[in-house]
């Protein structure tokens, strides 16, 4: 039964896609996540000490978490399971924490169970897990491409080490590529393949960090060259594996982006910091990401229009119309001729004069109004449309119509009835003329002896 299953795992092997057979066999081969790997580092220590403590891996496809796995799996002295939360069931981690006690009772090994895509297990299929990773009965080690801190369970969370995972960056895809070009055991080594530099290049930067997605596209412009020149019954020379063999493998990049998840959110908060930043070209570079991404435009428009109150207000006071224009433009034209008028309105908050003191101004004014006593209207203030309001109870009475007086201003009129300052103008833009008109009229009523 062993020989069977070792002969069938070989042949599975075998067939393996290329990005499963170049799996690194050890640590050392890791290519990457040095934050993490790299010398006498956290998980490297973990790892040569076979002390693990339950993990959490969270990073993008491609980074490398289901290889650490397997290379823990080749390097731990504990049992060893994997499942994928896509398609286990609660009965199937039971046994396996079942077999893991016995295990440990009968011998004192322990288990590592790897469950990648933790984030598809539910919250009552996660606590399944809590009480005996708490006890070390099974060494959880967790993949997720989601943000853990918001798809696992807080009480597993806080009983693992989380390990952030990065994109690979293209000096370590184009190394991987090298690597299974000569590897003949494993990779492409037993065909004569001459790939030039811009090919690997090109697939290191599409496939954005995602070694699998670049060792794919490499498996198949190789071997189906491969399988033409045989059908053609061509023999002898080299595999010419150059740019426009790799544009043509990989095809268009594939931006990973969730219009519900994190990377939403993340490219969203990257175009308004940038917008709010004055940096217009950060500011086109997100907007043209979330576009290619699928995100809804109006979605943005609304960003935009929010910023232009929010960041810009009446520094310059016209953002808000080219906001609104933008929107209104967005909703009728749609895309792909909208990109056009975002970028617009995007790169016009980008550079347009910053003040948020109305922003700041509505927030002072809300939290007195929750939190402190109300201040009654003024009654030279309120409505009279009765003339007994105005003569019993003194409605309106003694108020100041401002256009009667010198300069549109009233000198001597208190239109709040508490001495308080909610909006205090920047220098910047517009502003700066609204600063100065207000220093002009309390100059009018400090002189008329009301200021002060």
């Amino acid at each position: 039964m062993d020989l069977f299953r070792d002969a069938e795992d070989r042949a599975v092997a075998a067939n393996a896609p290329l990005a499963v057979r170049m799996r690194p066999r050890n640590i050392d081969e890791v290519l990457g996540q040095g934050h993490f790997l790299g010398d006498a580092k956290m998980l490297r220590r973990m790892l040569e000490a076979d002390s693990l403590s339950s993990l959490v891996f969270y990073g993008p496809p491609g980074s490398g978490k289901t290889t650490l796995a397997h290379v823990i799996a080749r390097t731990t002295d504990s049992a060893f399971y994997q499942l994928n939360a896509a398609s286990a069931s609660v009965k199937e981690v039971r046994e396996i924490i079942e077999q893991a006690r016995a295990t440990l009772a009968a011998s004192g090994r322990r288990t590592v169970l790897f469950i990648d895509e933790l984030h598809r297990f539910n919250r009552a299929q996660q606590d399944v897990l809590l009480r005996d990773v708490e006890n070390g009965v099974v060494i959880l080690i967790g993949a997720t491409t989601e943000n853990p801190f918001f798809t696992i369970n807080s009480p597993l969370l806080s009983r693992s080490t989380l390990f952030e995972f990065h994109a690979l960056d293209d000096a370590d895809v184009i190394a991987l590529l090298r690597r299974a070009l000569d590897d003949a055991e494993r990779g492409l080594g037993g065909y004569d393949v001459r790939a030039t530099d811009e090919a690997l290049e090109h697939l290191a930067r599409v496939s954005d960090g995602d070694a699998r997605r670049a060792l794919t596209a490499l498996e198949v412009g190789v071997l189906s060259e491969a399988r033409r020149r045989e059908a053609a019954g061509e023999q002898g020379g080299s595999i010419v594996f150059d740019r426009d063999a790799a544009a043509e493998s990989i095809q268009q990049k594939a931006l990973q982006y969730d219009r519900a998840g994190e990377g939403h959110y993340d490219a969203a908060s990257a175009l308004i910091k940038s917008m709010r930043g004055s940096d217009p070209d950060a500011t086109v570079y997100w907007l043209a990401r979330m576009l290619h991404a699928g995100e809804d435009p109006r979605f943005i428009a609304r960003r935009i229009a929010i910023l232009a109150s929010e960041d810009v207000g009446n520094a310059d006071p016209r953002a808000i119309s080219v906001a609104a224009a933008a929107y209104q433009v967005t909703e009728r034209v749609g895309m792909p001729e909208c990109r056009i008028t975002l970028a617009q309105a995007a790169v016009y908050m980008a550079c347009a004069p910053k003040s948020n003191a109305s922003y700041k101004a509505v927030d002072a004014a809300l939290d007195d109004v929750k939190n402190q006593r109300t201040v009654p209207v003024p009654r030279h203030l309120r409505n009279a449309p009765h003339p007994g309001m105005a003569e019993q109870l003194g409605y309106a009475g003694g108020y100041q119509y401002s256009h009667a007086y010198e300069g549109g201003v009233s000198p001597d009129q208190d239109y709040l009835g508490v001495d308080k300052t909610y909006y205090t103008p920047t220098d910047r833009g517009y502003e700066k003329y609204i600063r100065k008109y207000l220093d002009w009229a309390a100059t009018l009523r400090e002189e008329s002896g009301r200021g002060g």
